[in-house]
């Protein structure tokens, strides 16, 4: 709506509730005449659409229309027929519920092509695939073929539809359309035998003639010459230039098989089509007598082909009329106008109960067959008010229905209107306004109204008759205010009015009507065309019981659709033609004026407006109109409402002009609006200086970080290109092409190398792998950082640490790769206490015993025995020092130590036997300074007793501990195998069992 507020005074304002003068008929119709004049065709009264055509082509609804106007707000844009057909879309998708759109207008307004339009943007716009877009081109395709059998030329629309239409177009919850369905409402029968000057009958007659292929119409028995057949040329007017219908005939032909017709029904079709142009041609001549006979075989001969009904049945039916008189059936023979009056109600009625099967063709093939739950769009074009010289029957029915749709308008109107109010807690003024009711019930009124009557008069006994009934209704209806006829009328009207005449002042105007309809089925019933058996079946009651009139047959109708409606949204499309002649470009304001008045915008304008012109979400109005206040520009930090109520207090809103709803604004009168717009595009031009500014520094700005970012791109170009021809001569002596890239390999192994050094020195599986360039480097590297950490390690120790490390490294050059259970003892700390640093074992003789006893060494626990060749007779003391010892076997626990005893002045061996074997050997070479003489053995140990003499002491383990002279002269030592459980160290580091 805001987009074309500033140039209303040349193109006017295209919602009409923006009007300040809203209750004025001329105001709106300048209004319409300077937007048509702009080729405008479009205005909005709220959310209701009006149309006038412009009888040319504008351009506005192709592709890229669709595309523009899809997802939009309602009044963003202009005002369209897309726009409207996109918000009702995303409405019934946003609240899952169904809508209709009522298109209604005069003919020749445009209603089908709207109806089409909203048709195609569907098509376009929702979701496609195979499935889908199948339903899709079935729903597209119904329009030619409904248009072909329920479309013809008249006076003032070469393409009108003779029928009312109403079609639910079904959508699945993601908003494909998957399903479709159509009711057809009062066929225009009368046209299939007559029409006025300057119109034709059914687009498919003259399709069928002029467009039929030769060996098609050679089987119907059709010449292709629409001046053969009476029923074409009523009009005179067979030819119309801007109707194709050799190209409509193949439109058709191609629908019907999209549709899925089966050909039999198409071949029964077109012979029924053909049967009706044959039946025309049949003529009447009087016998003798006065009665009608046949004159011409060669039609009756194609009805008996076409439609498979013997010629004596179609003979008989056509001139004669069958009477029950008690239990027998008597043949009455017509005259010949009643013969011709039976000819064409059989032509009308075959026509009819056939489009009636189409149309339920047509359903069973856009019929959705899943059964969950389905949102509806309906589109219901259908008739508009229109006055003629002669209103028939039918004319009377088509504004009954106008009248039926603005008593539901008006309705729906107000229900709408008020429900807004009251949801936005607005106070409702009440809107006067033309309510015809009062005309709705003198047609439809249980036993008063104009149908009942008709009934009542076709039930009653004896011959029923036009003045009959015009009679009855004088009686019924005689004061009416809305009911005249030359009877009841004063003089002057009765001027006007012929005797056979009744007059009815609808809402939109006076229209006189002049009724005669009859029917005549029985001759159908014998025929074996299967559509035809279809439309007649042999069930149908017969002349035994009368059928409903047409007019409460639609009148049932009519109910049916009006619940449709009432439980559907609505939504209206209003279609008005600017001249009778089909004019580009001529504004008839007599003609738009008496549209505009049975269409009933002036009443649905006042409730629209009921007291406010303007109404929008706050969210809307505060993102268009925030640049006036500094407050709320460029952004308003609280809630859309009090963001609006701080910028109409900006603009200086008196009380009187607006009201705050729930969710919405109201504004009172258009002129507080213009205002504010007037306002808002002074502030868009400041606004355009500044956004044009910040446009081109973002224009600079862009162009600086495009060339930064170009050069940066060459630049890693260059870079990516010198790595890989790096790369590629990686193992080649260095040069020009791989110095960077080597200078990269070398940087990346150093800082890989920085985060993953080891812990410690034992760690000897840390060090990573280098390349083959860093090879030299990392050993070097390498050795300095182990030395680096040895540095770290030794500056760390403790002095008694470094003391006790100091043995161990002698006790490793003493055992390492000669004792084989050495290495399980690094682990294990020494301890000073266990051995005193200057201590001499005293070893005690006796010369009585072989065993002599000694005492334990002090801090071990261990025994030391003194082996002699001879024996010892007596026990003596021998003392001797740790120094004294010139050699020491080890093997296995034992350890011999060679020694000269001051005492005996002779040499001795004393035989120990130690628990910490490793760490008592260190602190005896560390004493006696005897590093190197010490040798190790396995099992057995030989030595000299005397020069020339050996000795042999051999080791095993058992189950105590024993010395005692074996068989073979040996000295055997037995001793147990000892266990000891170190606690953990001073790293707390777990020492395992050891054996020694």
């Amino acid at each position: 709506m805001e987009g074309c507020l500033t140039a209303r005074d040349r193109v006017g304002i295209q919602d009409f509730v923006l009007l300040d003068a809203y209750t004025s008929e001329s105001a709106v119709l300048d209004n319409l005449r300077k937007r048509f004049n702009e080729n405008l065709i479009y205005t909005y009264i709220g959310t209701l659409l009006v149309s006038v055509n412009p009888y040319k082509e504008l351009g506005i609804y192709t592709k890229k229309q669709m595309d523009i106007y899809m997802g939009v707000n309602y009044f963003e844009l202009p005002p369209h027929i897309y726009a409207l057909a996109d918000n009702v879309y995303r409405t019934m998708l946003t609240e899952a519920n169904n809508h209709f759109i009522l298109i209604s207008g005069e003919s020749g307004a445009g209603k089908t092509e709207a109806s089409k339009k909203i048709l195609q943007f569907y098509a376009v716009s929702c979701p496609s695939t195979k499935l889908l877009d199948n339903v899709r081109d079935r729903l597209l395709l119904s329009n030619p073929v409904l248009e072909a059998f329920g479309n013809a030329k008249t006076l003032k629309n070469d393409n009108s539809s003779r029928f009312g239409k109403y079609m639910d177009i079904q959508f699945d919850h993601m908003g494909g359309a998957v399903g479709g369905h159509i009711l057809s409402y009062l066929l225009e029968k009368s046209r299939v035998v007559h029409q006025n000057h300057g119109e034709r009958s059914f687009h498919i007659f003259y399709q069928l003639v002029e467009g039929g292929e030769e060996d098609l119409l050679r089987w119907l028995g059709l010449e292709r010459n629409c001046q053969r057949y009476s029923y074409l040329v009523q009009g005179e007017c067979a030819k119309v230039s801007s109707v194709n219908d050799k190209s409509d005939w193949k439109t058709v032909r191609k629908a019907l098989s999209v549709i899925e017709f089966s050909e039999n029904n198409i071949e029964s079709l077109f012979a029924i089509i053909a049967s009706v142009l044959h039946l025309g041609n049949v003529t009447f001549v009087a016998d003798s007598q006065g009665y009608a006979t046949l004159n011409n075989s060669p039609e009756i001969h194609w009805l008996s082909t076409l439609l498979g009904i013997p010629a004596q049945v179609i003979q008989v039916g056509l001139t004669h009329r069958k009477i029950e008189a008690r239990s027998e059936e008597v043949l009455s023979p017509f005259t010949v106008d009643h013969a011709v009056y039976a000819r064409d109600a059989l032509a009308k009625a075959i026509y009819g109960r056939t489009f009636t099967w189409l149309v339920n063709e047509l359903n069973e093939s856009l019929e959705n067959k899943d059964s969950s739950r389905k949102t509806v769009i309906g589109l219901l074009d259908i008739y508009g008010f229109e006055v003629f010289s002669v209103n028939s029957f039918e004319q009377f029915c088509i504004n009954y229905c106008n009248e039926k749709l603005q008593q539901l308008f008006i309705q729906l109107t107000l229900k709408s209107e008020q429900e807004e109010y009251e949801m936005e807690g607005i106070e409702w003024e009440s809107v006067p306004y033309f309510n015809n009711k009062i005309i709705c019930d003198l047609v439809e009124e249980k036993f008063k109204g104009i149908i009942s009557v008709l009934d009542e008069e076709c039930l009653r006994p004896g011959e029923a008759t036009d003045m009959t009934f015009l009679e009855k209704l004088e009686e019924k209806m005689g004061g009416h205010p809305h009911f005249v006829t030359h009877k009841l009328a004063d003089q002057k009207t009765r001027k006007t009015l012929e005797r056979g005449d009744f007059r009815l002042l609808h809402y939109a105007g006076e229209v006189t009507y002049c009724v005669v309809e009859i029917f005549h089925l029985q001759v159908m019933r014998h025929s074996k065309n299967a559509i035809v058996k279809h439309c007649f079946p042999s069930t149908e009651p017969d002349s035994k019981k009368r059928p409903e009139t047409v007019a409460t047959q639609f009148k049932s109708s009519l109910v049916g659709l009006t619940e449709i409606l009432m439980s559907k949204e609505p939504w209206y499309v209003r279609c008005m033609k600017p001249n009778e002649g089909k004019q580009p470009g001529h504004f008839d304001d007599v003609l738009v004026r008496h549209q505009v008045k049975y269409l009933g915008l002036m009443e649905h304008l006042r409730v629209r407006r009921a007291g406010f012109a303007y109404r929008r979400r706050y969210e809307i109005f505060l993102q268009r109109y925030k640049p006036l206040c500094p407050d709320t520009w460029p952004n308003w930090k609280g809630t859309a409402a009090e963001g609006v109520e701080c910028l109409i207090k900006h603009l200086g809103y008196k009380p009187d002009e607006y009201k705050m709803g729930r969710t919405k604004i109201f504004i009172r009168h258009p002129r507080t609006l213009f205002s504010t717009e007037d306002a808002f595009e002074v502030c868009k031009h400041e606004l355009a200086c500044v956004v044009l500014s910040a446009t081109k520094i973002e224009t600079c700005w862009r162009g600086m970080k495009a060339r930064r970012e170009r050069e940066k791109r060459a630049w890693a170009v260059k870079v990516i290109k010198r790595f890989i021809k790096g790369f590629m001569t990686r193992n080649q002596p260095a040069c020009v092409d791989n110095t960077e890239y080597l200078a990269f390999v070398r940087q990346n192994y150093l800082t890989r190398l920085k985060e993953n050094l080891p812990k410690t020195v034992l760690d000897k599986n840390t060090w990573l792998t280098p390349p083959p360039i860093m090879q030299e480097a990392s050993q070097m590297l390498r050795k300095l950082y182990t030395r680096h950490m040895v540095r770290r390690y030794v500056q760390g120790i403790m002095t008694e640490r470094k003391a006790q490390l100091q043995i161990k490294g002698l006790t490793s050059s003493i055992f390492k790769g000669t004792k084989e259970n050495y290495p399980h003892s690094v682990g294990i700390p020494f301890v000073d206490t266990r051995i005193s640093k200057y201590s001499v074992p005293v070893v005690k003789y006796d010369r009585n015993g072989f065993r002599p006893r000694f005492r334990q060494l002090i801090y071990t626990g261990s025994a030391a025995y003194l082996v002699e060749e001879a024996k010892i007779k007596q026990r003596v003391d021998v003392k001797f020092s740790l120094s004294q010892w010139n050699s020491l076997t080890l093997s296995d626990n034992f350890l011999i130590l060679h020694v000269q005893c001051e005492d005996i002045k002779q040499k001795g061996d004393l035989v120990l036997q130690c628990d910490y074997l490793f760490e008592a050997l260190t602190k005896l070479c560390l004493v006696a300074n005897k590093h190197n003489f010490i040798k190790v053995v396995q099992g057995s140990v030989k030595f000299d007793i005397q020069p020339g003499r050996e000795g042999f002491v051999d080791f095993k383990s058992g189950q105590e501990t024993m010395i005692y002279r074996a068989k073979n002269g040996h000295l055997m030592v037995v001793s147990m195998t000892l266990k000891t459980v170190w606690p953990f160290n001073s790293q707390n580091e777990q020492i395992h069992f050891l054996n020694y």
